[in-house]
């Protein structure tokens, strides 16, 4: 396995909308895989794809069970109830501010398999979905009020 580069603010790439993906390939899996292992060897709890130089919308997600994958992932809902709780971003290295996020989400993705998963994510996990999506939209934890 490589470790990726993790690309820091102000690169442009961080600010782009990602593709969605239309295929997934073995290079979609392998990539999975380097990512995953990036996210560890950096001590990370989420990873978006933009954030190793490629716009396009894939997400690794640090979970008890190991890393999960989400392929063009959609938050179908949220909850009005949020929290404030300070983040931290691998690609914003020695900032960590207090940002609002819903308590719930409602996901919608595809697996590596090419399956489509949904799932209701609270706390710590739902927070880091949400920041990850938001990296494949080009926002950043500093454009956070």
């Amino acid at each position: 396995m490589s470790r990726l580069e993790i690309k820091t603010n102000p690169d442009p790439i961080l600010r782009e909308k990602a593709k969605k993906i239309s295929e997934i390939t073995p290079e979609i899996k392998r990539l999975i895989l380097d990512m995953a292992e990036t996210m560890k060897k950096a001590n990370g709890i989420g990873l978006a794809a933009p954030q190793i130089g490629q716009s396009i919308r894939l997400c690794v997600i640090n979970t008890e069970k190991g890393h999960l994958a989400l392929i063009n992932p959609t938050i179908t809902w949220k909850s009005l109830r949020k929290e404030n709780e300070e983040e931290g971003c691998l690609s914003v290295p020695g900032i960590f501010k207090p940002v609002k996020r819903s308590k719930i989400i409602y996901v919608k993705a595809l697996n590596q398999d090419n399956k489509e998963i949904k799932f209701r994510a609270s706390g710590l996990f739902a927070r880091v979905i949400q920041h990850e999506v938001d990296h494949l939209d080009g926002v950043l934890i500093t454009d956070k009020k």
